[in-house]
């Protein structure tokens, strides 16, 4: 039997296995929490000033209701599928949505905002809410949540969550190697030591508030996203092997402040979670996840398009999103996202399945 035709059912299985999960957690984790970029960004830049934004379709067409949420994506996140993999929420809300309240949050939240970087420099590129200013936002979380559920309730779920870090591609890709500045102030490894640096911070400060069980995502093969193939004239449009190995490079540095990290503050479980090794098996054999198509995206031309230049109006845009690895040209469809957020649930998240 041809990979191609084996694709649905083994994908089925990816879908099944989560719901396994779901049965057998039974609500271990009281609520996820999120920081980060648009990789778990779901809807956030739609409260702000900003063109980073995807509250438009054809995004989120194949999400509940057909509606675009602020997801860079078709449909759901990868953070979501995390979410409903633990029994949580099927969807993880946005801070900024005035739609949704603290009795929602109370189960999850995702603080993140399409665009941003560890480094402030990345979040003022295209005037998105930093690091630190997410920060100041999860402790306006916990008033909150103390004020609904009491202090002793509150002090469970802060302690009890999972707190979910997905940033750092924007640095390189928006910032370092797209405008002038920080690639005159540091080489490429002083300003790899400058990134991990603020991430050991971060992860610091969110150990001072309470969180104790932190997933520290590493960057994706970023030399594959359409954009940078497109870009790749010389070579043929193939993937970047110097984005790649930066990347890879890059999460070498991250692995090594998790295991540093969690020696030096008592009671912290801190793990990686790398996506950069499932999402290239699934770009250098796609048939055997049931994908066709790996050097394009869905959305338009598929080769340089994401935010306003996917509008819904082009003609070029595909009619079936599960064909494609990417739905724009820099983030993953929802398919994607749902094989991502079954490998790392199963690994670097496996243990806090059995707390």
């Amino acid at each position: 039997m041809e990979l191609k035709q084996m694709a649905p059912s083994i994908h089925i299985l990816w879908l099944l296995s989560i719901q396994f999960l779901v049965l057998v957690n039974g609500g271990k984790i009281p609520a996820i929490i999120v920081f980060g970029d648009s990789s778990v960004d779901s809807g956030n830049n739609n409260y702000i000033p900003t063109v980073a934004r995807s509250n438009f379709q054809p995004y989120g067409r194949d999400f509940n209701g057909r509606r675009p949420t602020g997801r860079f994506s078709n449909g759901k996140i990868t953070t979501d599928f995390i979410s409903e993999a633990f029994g949580l929420k099927p969807a993880i809300p946005a801070y900024l949505d005035p739609s949704y309240s603290i009795s929602d949050f109370a189960t999850g939240v995702t603080f993140a905002s399409a665009a941003t970087g560890y480094d402030n420099a990345t979040s003022n590129v295209l005037s998105v809410i930093p690091l630190w200013k997410q920060l100041e936002y999860y402790k306006n979380y916990q008033k909150k949540l103390r004020a609904y559920l009491g202090d002793r309730k509150a002090n469970g779920v802060i302690s009890g969550a999972l707190y979910l870090i997905s940033v750092g591609t924007n640095d390189f890709l928006e910032n370092y190697y797209a405008i002038p500045g920080r690639s005159s102030e540091y080489t490429i490894e002083e300003y790899e030591s400058f990134l991990v640096g603020i991430a050991a911070s971060f992860t610091e400060k969110l150990y001072e508030l309470g969180a104790r069980k932190i997933s520290l995502g590493g960057l994706p093969p970023m030399g594959c996203m359409p954009l940078e193939r497109t870009g790749n004239l010389m070579g043929g449009s193939e993937c970047v092997d110097s984005f790649n190995n930066l990347a890879a490079d890059f999460n070498g540095k991250l692995n090594a402040l998790v295991i540093k990290q969690n020696k030096k503050f008592h009671g912290m479980q801190m793990v990686f979670s790398d996506p950069y090794g499932i999402l290239m098996k699934i770009i250098q054999k796609p048939a055997v996840y049931g994908f066709e198509v790996t050097a394009v995206a869905c959305c338009a031309t598929g080769m340089f398009e994401m935010g306003y230049a996917c509008s819904r109006r082009n003609p070029f845009t595909c009619s079936n999103a599960d064909e494609f690895v990417f739905w724009d040209s820099f983030h993953p469809t929802q398919k994607t996202c749902s094989i991502i957020a079954s490998y790392i649930v199963q690994n670097a998240l496996a243990k806090f399945l059995s707390l």
